[in-house]
């Protein structure tokens, strides 16, 4: 079908369902028109819906559409109850810069708030298929992770994405590409440190629990008054010379300890805490999949008291093996995929990406993945300039089959900062250090990749394995 007529089609096709005329397409879900966010207004047709498995998304078709689709999988995950309308609409405006670059683009909720990398693989395919049937069969489709959301985009790689299937080619910018298994293991190891340092977290008046349990199930603990225990504790929000002498030493060892920058150290201590919780109980029900038996914390002012006095505590074997199925790569990898990290990402450590290649390389894949890596300091908020010199990158190593190099794709983002004018910041000769370099390991926690191809073929056979939809 030609690209002006799958899309008008597909829109006739819209109207039609919003008319209810039709019994037979009245059982199956359709988008509805949409405003679209000011960001791609008057660029583009937007329009939204609910899958069938309750996942709110948007979708978004170039007025001059150049036949591709960018299929996006969005970070978190967001700990809400049900799908979130209003995450995929702000994805969109986020995400604009693919629209400007002429590609079609659609985004998904998620059925449903909390972990779930499988899941949230799922919906981001459902979607696909939904456009497909909206609008006909793109040229080509690629899937695009952010933070999570590359953990997310690359478990779609390697489920949905062989080799002459569904997608063409992958995308993941900022992402969290160590899995669930030991990609958190810095934020287990915050968990334990904070309350050996501030003793607030639970505090010794208030009902105890292990702390791989993040929070205990019952706590109406909110983030606000998370904030107000880490402020009492460290006076991170307040001027170095406000602080207490004992808060400037608990900050200085909780940073130096865990390798957490100071401005991220809210955030990261929120997801150890809230997202743990959601983990531990909604998901794993209760069963603990984190471990820091035989690690040796260093960096602090009393190194010795430090581990004879944190709490230590050894994964249930099951849990970690659920957690691992649901998150986990194999790196069995059979399209091109392109990476962006920053080198000085402050939430997803650019150590990610130094997991991602030894999964690959574990696997005999590597051949399949382009790294590049940008000498800015943020997580979500990279260059527009760079995602849109990112995605032609893969789309042209789609198109003609000549692997980039990471020297090439610097050299061409020049072109795209003349549109957008936010900056090339490419270090073309930069590689990560392992991720053992940044994480402390776990005991047998060396070698890549986490959840082999013939682990996860064994795993799959179990009744109820992994998490749960």
């Amino acid at each position: 079908m030609r690209r002006g007529v799958a899309l008008a089609a597909g829109i006739a096709g819209i109207v039609v369902a919003l008319s209810g005329v039709s019994a037979a397409q009245a059982t199956q879900p359709h988008p509805g028109l949409a405003a679209c966010p000011a960001s791609v207004a008057d660029k583009a047709t937007c329009c939204t819906g609910q899958d069938a498995n309750g996942a709110y998304y948007a979708i978004a078709v170039p007025k001059q559409w150049n036949g591709s689709l960018v299929v996006h999988a969005h970070g978190g995950p967001d700990l809400g109850e049900g799908s979130d309308p209003e995450r995929s609409i702000g994805d969109l405006d986020r995400w604009s810069v693919m629209v400007d670059e002429g590609y079609a683009w659609a985004g998904s909720s998620y059925r449903r708030g909390g972990y779930g990398t499988r899941m949230a693989a799922a919906d981001t395919e459902n979607l696909r298929r939904l456009f497909v049937d909206e609008f006909g069969k793109p040229k080509r489709t690629y899937v695009h992770g952010q933070s999570w959301g590359g953990n997310v985009a690359a478990k779609v790689v390697e489920v949905y994405g062989k080799k002459h299937g569904p997608y063409d080619g992958a995308l993941l910018t900022s992402g969290v590409l160590a899995g669930g298994s030991r990609g958190y293991d810095y934020r287990v190891d915050l968990r334990v440190i904070y309350q050996y340092y501030c003793q607030n977290l639970p505090r010794p008046s208030e009902p105890q629990y292990p702390l791989w349990q993040g929070l205990r199930p019952t706590s109406t603990l909110t983030t606000a008054g998370l904030r107000a225990r880490l402020q009492e504790c460290t006076g991170y929000v307040s001027a170095p010379q406000e602080r207490t002498p004992l808060q400037q030493r608990n900050l200085d060892d909780i940073l130096a300890v865990t390798h957490i920058p100071e401005r991220t150290l809210e955030s990261h201590l929120r997801f150890s805490v809230f997202t743990f919780r959601d983990i531990v109980h909604n998901r794993l029900g209760d069963r603990n999949p984190f471990n820091n038996e035989g690690v040796r914390y260093a960096g602090s002012h009393d190194d010795k008291a430090l581990n004879a006095g944190v709490e230590r505590f050894s994964a249930d074997p099951d849990a970690q093996r659920d957690l691992s199925y649901d998150s986990d790569l194999t790196g069995r990898v059979s399209i091109p995929v392109l990476t962006m990290h920053a080198i000085d990402d402050p939430t997803a450590f650019v150590e990610h990406e130094a997991a991602y290649r030894a999964s690959l390389e574990g696997a005999h894949r590597e051949k399949n993945l382009v790294q590049t890596f940008t000498r800015e300091s943020e997580h979500s908020e990279l260059s527009d300039s760079e995602y849109a010199n990112s995605v032609a990158a893969l789309a042209a190593w789609v198109r003609t089959g000549k692997k980039p190099t990471p020297h090439s794709v610097a050299s061409s983002c020049a072109t795209f900062d003349r549109a957008y004018g936010t900056g090339c910041f490419y270090d073309s000769g930069f590689l990560p250090l392992p991720y053992a370099s940044r994480v402390r390991p776990r005991p047998g926690g060396l070698s890549w990749p986490a959840m082999t191809a013939s682990q996860e073929m064994s795993w799959s056979r179990i009744d109820g394995v992994g998490i749960a939809p």
